[in-house]
């Protein structure tokens, strides 16, 4: 019983993108490397510069969860490499992600429109659902 006490209190820790070591970083030399030896030593980018296909991104973070609580940022890492026409590394750096943290809101906005209440839906239903009399009665199937 304890241990199914203690086994729901520990955290659980998620990491998404791609988190670059700084070993891996320094097997990148300006001027030399190429995008192959990008590819080989980081893995292929989390995205490229929407306009310029020759920046490229790698983004990862981990963030911890415990219990109830709102999971949080506990590490997270930006690297941009740049890379010059002929695909040759000009520079490698990480962002420092200076990170706010916005606090959550969890009140909801009203929205307009109708809101009917239960006297006015059954009220507004009378008269909806009578049987068709006459010739409506004939063309609905009722056929004489």
């Amino acid at each position: 019983m304890i241990a199914v006490l203690i086994g729901a209190c520990s955290p659980t820790v998620n990491t998404r993108g791609n988190i670059v070591e700084d070993f891996r970083m320094r097997e990148i030399t300006p001027g030399v490397s190429t995008q192959t030896n990008v590819l080989k030593s980081l893995g292929s980018p989390t995205t490229k510069a929407p306009f310029d296909e020759n920046v490229w991104y790698y983004i990862g973070q981990t963030m911890e969860k415990k219990g109830i609580f709102d999971p949080e940022v506990t590490e997270e890492k930006v690297v941009v490499v740049a890379f010059d026409e002929e695909g040759i590394v000009q520079t490698i750096e990480e962002i420092d992600s200076e990170r706010l943290n916005v606090p959550k809101v969890r009140r909801k906005t009203h929205t307009g429109g109708n809101e009917i209440t239960v006297m006015e839906q059954l009220l507004g239903n009378i008269g909806r659902f009578n049987k068709p009399t006459g010739s409506a009665a004939r063309t609905a199937g009722g056929g004489l």
